[in-house]
């Protein structure tokens, strides 16, 4: 499986619009057969950082998922909205096994 982590800081002022565009974005990935999971959490003690938990079956999952209209349509929304670049990291995952993801 193919884990992407991304840390996002959003502007205070811009918190609330900035849950319900990301929202919509994790809702429209968990309809991508490639996406396996797609976790929103947000920080508790600051509520302006953010941290997004993806799992795909590959990297091409992933490649596909950003060329989606949710996801085109997230990116443009928060661009705005954030206090800095957006941070991802990709990762591969050794636990569980392939077979054992649902």
């Amino acid at each position: 499986m193919f884990v992407v982590c991304v840390k996002v800081w959003v502007k205070p002022d811009h918190l609330k619009e900035f849950i319900q565009a990301t929202l919509a974005n994790a809702r429209g990935a968990r309809t991508e057969p490639g996406n396996l999971r797609f976790d929103v959490l947000q920080c508790q003690g600051t509520e302006s950082e953010f941290m997004f938990y993806e799992v795909y079956q590959n990297e091409e999952a992933l490649r596909a998922h950003q060329q989606t209209e949710h996801y085109l349509t997230w990116r443009a929304a928060v661009e705005p909205w954030m206090a800095q670049p957006r941070q991802g990291s990709r990762y591969m995952s050794l636990f569980p096994d392939d077979q054992d993801w649902e």
